[in-house]
């Protein structure tokens, strides 16, 4: 069975044609970093506009990367929820049409589970149960995975998601957007130590992720020392300080988890899951605990409908097909 999937839930305007929910044979992606980085991060409005212009010409590219005709998709899935809500207006619309044009079935998919079906798009794929924590710009959250469309919500941040963290530092660093690759490349030669920073917790709420004392940790050092960003040494340490920081409270939270659901097998998928620091962290404890890791490649980390295309797959075997009055949703 060939999906279509459509993927335009914040800034990356994405398609791919996905068979039987495993194999990919096209993804398509159009970014808008460069439009966005003037302002520090994303303007929905902005986001919105773009999409209407790159989605069309986007999904004629995924199609003739996958060497297939619009006629021979079998379904159609679009990402429902969560994003911006112009964003997503985009995509459903354009779904919808397809869907309704073609006859053929249409599914709604909830963009953060999509980021966990990334891990069933590589070789060699997870066993049913798993913990999965999903990290990326706007959210943060960890799963308990019993099934393809069995997915229990663990924790989630209070505050700012760890990529929201990452962009939210580099612009007060006066480093650009995007943020993550951009303190990951500083923090290669800086050293993790040099700054004291906090590992916020919740009280009483151990799985649950906060994200927002960090920053103003970072903002109060920059604004007691301004000199920092004036020595390059000294920006180096703050930023691999503040990775370090991120992939500690994630890290240990992540095996929290585990240890929690009595689970040995554990995904690890979003944006911020493509950071070479927290790859390697989770890489060392893994193999020390004997537990089985699951990184998706970069690629399929970042926001992409290959994921949305394989989740659909699932959806749609269920039975769970969305009509033409299906709405969009800012929220998971």
């Amino acid at each position: 069975m060939l999906i279509l999937g459509i993927e335009t839930s914040c800034d990356e305007t994405a398609a791919a044609v996905v068979e039987d929910g495993r194999r990919v044979l096209s993804s398509v992606v159009a970014t808008q970093f460069e439009l966005h980085a003037q302002y520090g991060g994303v303007v929905p409005e902005i986001a919105a506009r773009r999409h209407l212009e790159n989605l069309l010409p986007v999904i004629q590219g995924a199609l003739d990367q996958a060497g297939v005709l619009l006629t021979e998709i079998d379904g159609i899935a679009v990402t429902q929820r969560p994003g911006l809500i112009g964003a997503l207006i985009i995509g459903m619309a354009a779904a919808k049409a397809l869907s309704y044009t073609l006859g053929k079935p249409l599914v709604g998919v909830n963009h953060l589970q999509a980021h966990i079906m990334a891990a069933f798009l590589t070789e060699t794929v997870p066993a049913f149960p798993f913990a999965a924590m999903v990290v990326s710009g706007g959210h943060t959250n960890l799963y308990r995975v019993d099934g393809f469309t069995e997915m229990a919500l663990l924790g989630r941040s209070r505050d700012d998601a760890a990529g929201e963290a990452f962009d939210k530092v580099a612009k007060l660093m006066a480093l650009g957007y995007p943020g993550g690759v951009r303190i990951e490349a500083l923090a290669i030669t800086g050293n993790a130590s040099a700054y004291n920073l906090p590992r916020p917790r919740v009280h009483g709420e151990p799985l649950t992720f906060s994200f927002s004392g960090l920053k103003t940790a970072v903002a109060g050092r920059l604004k007691q020392h301004p000199e920092i960003l004036a020595d390059d040494a000294a920006r180096c340490d703050l930023a691999a300080g503040f990775q370090e920081a991120v992939v500690d409270s994630l890290a240990s939270r992540a095996w929290l988890a585990m240890e929690q659901e009595g689970c040995s097998r554990l995904v690890v998928c979003g944006g911020v899951a493509a950071n070479g620091r927290l790859r390697q962290v989770l890489q060392e404890h893994a193999q020390d605990a004997e537990h089985d890791l699951f990184l998706p490649p970069p690629a399929l980390c970042t926001d992409n409908a290959a994921m949305v295309a394989a989740l659909g797959y699932r959806l749609l075997m269920a039975g769970e097909c969305l009509d033409l009055t299906g709405d969009v949703f800012s929220r998971g």
